[in-house]
């Protein structure tokens, strides 16, 4: 089978492998569609895991394929599966965790100690044309669900479970820096939540429209101050959460904390590439809080599959190409390393 591997940085390769075979607890997958994550474009760029190191979790050594958002059909169960039928269609929870740290006995499983990804640090990923995963991590997708639908939970797992995190309440008003795939996530996400109104700052023209036509308040921050905006719609409070989805650094989380009204939450769902100053006078003189958000549970898997299942998430408008695996450099990765980074939301490639 062909999987797409990174062998270092800026060195990934369309490599022949050896299709995985099942074991006992493990579900062999066709996959049928995988999406492109921005965190695929840093492990390209920099390749930040060693080849030669094994995750405890995983026990292989690189080079790993990459891809960790996708879905496809079961084609063969292993020793001891019962609840997944073969020919199933599945969406793929790619987080690991051992179960047994503190964080899982609380559990709060993606802060797992020895946290890892499928996808990320081996036990295959999502751009190859088979994986073998444990039922475990194993999701069926109701009728109706298509291999694209079941692509997009993981992302959007990852904007519900920053939701979450954020406190914020129906009825309410959302400030969301950066209209990329998770901050339009995001959008949707708050929507379902029954946030009145949500303001989506975006320089990219075209992720504006779409952030506009999916309901939000959609600015571009070169013309019109995040800040001021989300002030002047709330009578001069400002947002009661916002979300640094971008990740530049202070540029995009100061205005996420500065447009944040007395007590508000201002949430990092963002890979940053830049340092962030912030004055902690300003958190003790007004009580915002700063939190972060990591990945997802089962428990944000589960409730992103029942929202879609009954219509009050569709994800669908954020796909804005399709490609095949044999394009995911060049017509994927690189694409969105360059020009695709003001044109393209989320890419999805399928094996064939």
């Amino acid at each position: 089978m062909l999987g797409l591997r990174l062998h270092g940085a800026t060195d990934a390769r369309l490599d022949d492998l050896p299709e995985p075979e099942v074991r006992p607890g493990t579900v062999k997958i066709r996959i049928a569609c995988a999406g492109i994550c921005g965190s695929d474009l840093s492990l390209y760029e920099t390749a930040p895991i060693p080849v030669d190191w094994p995750h405890p979790l995983v026990g292989e050594t690189g080079p790993h394929v990459l891809g960790h958002e996708f879905s496809g059909y079961v084609t063969e169960v292993g020793d001891g599966v019962d609840d997944v039928p073969v020919g199933a269609l599945v969406a793929v929870q790619p987080s690991l965790a051992d179960g047994t740290c503190p964080a899982c006995r609380r559990g709060q499983t993606n802060l797992c100690e020895q946290s890892g990804f499928l996808g990320v640090n081996g036990g295959g990923g999502g751009f190859a044309e088979y994986v073998v995963v444990s039922e475990h991590s194993v999701f069926v997708l109701p009728a109706g669900f298509t291999p694209e639908l079941g692509a997009l939970i993981e992302p959007l797992s990852v904007a519900l479970h920053a939701v979450r995190r954020s406190g914020i309440s129906a009825g309410e008003t959302a400030l969301v820096v950066g209209g990329g795939p998770i901050g339009l996530g995001l959008l949707l996400c708050l929507r379902t939540h029954g946030v009145a109104r949500v303001i989506v700052s975006e320089v990219s023209p075209s992720r504006r429209e779409l952030a506009a036509a999916l309901g939000a308040d959609a600015i571009d921050p070169r013309d019109v101050d995040p800040v001021a905006y989300a002030r002047e719609v709330t009578a001069g409070q400002g947002a009661d959460a916002s979300f640094d989805a971008a990740g530049v650094g202070t540029a995009t989380f100061g205005p996420c904390l500065e447009g944040l009204r007395k007590g508000g939450t201002t949430v990092a769902v963002a890979m940053y590439h830049e340092a962030v100053d912030i004055d902690p006078g300003t958190l003790m003189l007004t009580e915002k809080t700063c939190t972060g958000s990591f990945a997802y549970t089962r428990d944000d898997f589960q409730s992103v599959i029942d929202a879609i299942a009954d219509g009050r998430i569709d994800p669908m408008p954020l796909v804005t190409s399709r490609i095949r695996l044999g394009e995911v450099l060049e017509q994927g990765i690189d694409l969105l390393r360059g020009e695709g980074r003001d044109t393209e939301v989320k890419i999805l490639v399928t094996p064939h």
